[in-house]
């Protein structure tokens, strides 16, 4: 039986995801820790898991206050993150796996937003963090082009149905941009139209999917004739550093 996860609104646009199965709980990137401590009360479930996909302070900042609260819990992180996660206790690489709830996932090292950064990959869900946003990507803060389009390769190659929770509420902004360099994307002007009614009506726009992702996310598209166009590149990673340079002018 697979475990059910709870999205947290918390901070201005973040996410936090509560994973629940029979009276135990998992916490992915919990930017805060109250949220998720009101939630768990209300499941009557314990925590003993945190996973972290990289360091930064709104994916990591409620850990401390979460281990005062929740001892046992086992603090998870990139091998290379270490002495940057709060509390971190194991160090993961590449196809390591965890287990949560009787589900084995697969970490997979996706560096490029930082250079440390993981996602877990468990049946049918993504917990990508900053790596893959719903139409769009997290910014280069400590990666290379080439290291983000061969993360964002491994994601792409997932199962079109997997749900991708990402850890932002970006997806009108990047739909915003997707559409003045993807004009003739006819998903793309359709889900468009979609996720402005949802955040007229305040409805979450995560999770996506890997196949809508992969349909209208400009950023898995580097080998779309018309970005090529758009670009004046052919070549992946200059394909798409030529729209993260875009995107982060927009």
């Amino acid at each position: 039986m697979a475990f059910v996860v709870h999205r947290l609104a918390v901070l201005q646009d973040n996410y936090v995801f509560v994973l629940h199965d029979r009276g135990e709980a998992a916490v992915v990137d919990p930017a805060v820790a109250a949220p998720v401590i009101d939630k768990l009360r209300e499941l009557g479930a314990r925590l003993v898991a945190i996973f972290n996909t990289h360091h930064h302070h709104d994916h990591v900042g409620g850990n401390r206050e979460l281990l005062a609260a929740y001892p046992e819990a086992i603090v998870y992180g990139g091998a290379a993150d270490e002495g940057r996660i709060p509390g971190q206790t194991v160090f993961l690489q590449h196809h390591d796996r965890v287990t949560f709830g009787g589900i084995t996932g697969e970490v997979l090292f996706v560096p490029g937003h930082t250079r440390a950064h993981i996602a877990y990959h468990f049946p049918g869900h993504l917990f990508c963090g900053d790596t893959l946003f719903s139409g769009g990507c997290g910014r280069l803060f400590e990666g290379t082009p080439s290291q983000m389009v061969q993360s964002l390769s491994q994601l792409r190659q997932l199962p079109d149905d997997t749900k991708v929770w990402c850890a932002h509420e970006y997806t009108l902004n990047n739909l915003k941009f997707a559409v003045t360099i993807d004009p003739d994307n006819a998903a793309l002007a359709d889900r468009f139209e979609i996720v402005k009614q949802m955040r007229t009506d305040h409805i979450p726009t995560i999770p996506s999917t890997i196949g809508v992702e992969k349909a209208t996310n400009p950023f898995l598209r580097w080998d779309s004739p018309a970005l090529q166009r758009v670009t004046k590149q052919t070549e992946a990673d200059r394909v798409f550093a030529k729209i993260r340079g875009m995107k982060d002018l927009f």
